[in-house]
């Protein structure tokens, strides 16, 4: 394909000058960056890998690129010696080296021959790629080769960085999966006795295949970054390492526990025994007491206290013999239980004493206030007083007898209470007249 028109007017001898100095200086940055590409431990790896997926979609893709670009280095480099060796014909140019000059430099005068091997999965401008060759400006080709480099970078970079961080962080976490099954292992945390040794199982299985899609796809795993337009802005996709990271964690805490319960477990087993001992002997004492309130106090219902439950007690000597036979995956969530049971277990005997013996708590309660009264009124000189000596004998017969109606001896307690205020109060305005007086006649009941 020929030039279909002047490049424009022809150069002077200083704006060659410029222009090979800075097309020179392009062609330097460009070969440098071509032979970092050409080195770059990505690209090594990509080309010796077994890809799979979008990674050798992408790969097949940019190894066309590559090979285009040095297709068009090559152009230009031709190009650029074609145009310094005009130049150096003389050193005042003629005006015919220098129209050859501007059509050199600033013309479509660049040939590049495709070929099927170079050009067959690259990318191409203006939608070319049926075209054997395709003429090119210096300036459009040096345009070309940065968008091809950028996108081939890119990718390379992308990949690089995906295996550089995931499999030697799967792996170290592989070792540490290792250590943690032979830990559990040693505590009777196996697959299909355990949910926990289910769970090394799943995550041994995920890993394994983690780090194979990992290698032989590592784009699959690269999140590019949102308007980013460097070369390889983005990082690696880490989510299900993380989840995997975070399962084994939640296992080895949960194998720890198994762990301490079996450095401990005789101790939590006669804290147990210690605890259901405290709550057998609470009960008996709630029934004996229940017999004492039936026979002292009368007309109340007194609640009926169970016995201690055999199922604990079983359970405690299932947990006795998983000790025994070192079984402590199954000793640990049975102690836990045992444990939250035997305290409320307990809790729930020391309610029912407190609820049987309630009412000899009233009874005592009556007394002690019958007695304090009786102390007030003496501190007040009314001890001899016949009609509060009638009602506290009254209220106390009720009180120390059996069986007790707590009912009628409230009734009496406050009787005297009111009798001892009146009293009192009379007390307090009347001047005082000899002996106390027999207030029998002002009753009448």
């Amino acid at each position: 394909m020929g030039v279909t028109g002047p490049p424009g007017p022809v150069m002077d001898r200083d704006e060659v000058d410029r222009a090979l100095a800075r097309l020179g200086a392009e062609h330097e940055a460009i070969e440098t960056s071509l032979l970092a590409l050409q080195d770059h431990a990505g690209r090594r790896l990509l080309e010796g890998a077994e890809l799979t997926g979008v990674t050798k979609e992408r790969w097949t893709a940019t190894e066309a690129s590559i090979t285009l670009l040095w297709t068009y280095f090559d152009a230009y480099t031709a190009a650029l010696r074609t145009a310094r060796e005009i130049r150096a014909r003389r050193r005042w140019s003629s005006r015919d080296d220098l129209a050859e000059l501007t059509e050199l430099l600033r013309g479509e005068s660049v040939t590049v021959a495709g070929s099927a091997a170079a050009t067959a999965n690259a990318p191409t401008l203006h939608g070319n790629s049926g075209r054997l060759t395709e003429q090119y400006s210096l300036v459009t080709l040096v345009d070309r080769m940065n968008e091809l480099y950028a996108t081939s970078l890119d990718m390379v970079v992308a990949a690089d960085a995906v295996w550089s961080a995931l499999p030697a962080r799967i792996d170290l976490l592989a070792a540490e999966l290792q250590r943690t099954r032979k830990l559990a292992h040693s505590v009777g945390v196996r697959p299909g006795e355990h949910p926990a040794g289910d769970d090394l199982e799943r995550i041994t299985r995920t890993l394994t295949r983690l780090r194979e899609e990992v290698v032989s796809d590592p784009l699959a795993y690269w999140l590019p970054t949102e308007g980013s337009s460097a070369p390889g802005g983005g990082r690696p996709d880490t989510t299900v390492y993380d989840r995997e990271a975070r399962a084994l964690e939640d296992v080895r805490r949960e194998i720890e526990a198994v762990l301490t319960v079996r450095q401990d477990a005789e101790a939590r087993l006669v804290k147990l025994r210690d605890v259901l001992s405290r709550a057998d002997r609470t009960l008996a004492e709630a029934r004996t007491a229940r017999g004492e309130v039936l026979a002292k106090i009368a007309a109340t219902e007194v609640p009926v206290v169970s016995g201690p439950p055999t199922v604990l007690q079983e359970q405690l000597a299932t947990a006795a013999e998983y000790r025994r036979q070192a079984q402590w995956h199954r000793l640990s969530p049975l102690l836990d239980s045992l444990e939250q049971k035997a305290e409320d277990e307990l809790l729930r005997a020391r309610e029912s004493l407190t609820a049987v013996t309630a009412p000899l708590a009233v009874r005592a309660e009556l007394r002690g206030r019958l007695d304090a009264y009786k102390a007030k009124v003496a501190r007040h000189g009314l001890a001899e007083d016949p009609f509060l000596i009638e009602r506290y004998d009254a209220a106390r017969r009720m009180l120390w007898s059996a069986p007790c109606d707590l009912r009628v001896a409230e009734q009496a307690v406050l009787r005297y209470q009111q009798a001892a205020a009146e009293q009192l109060s009379a007390a307090s305005h009347v001047p005082e007249q000899g002996g106390p007086q027999d207030r029998r006649g002002e009753t009448s009941s």
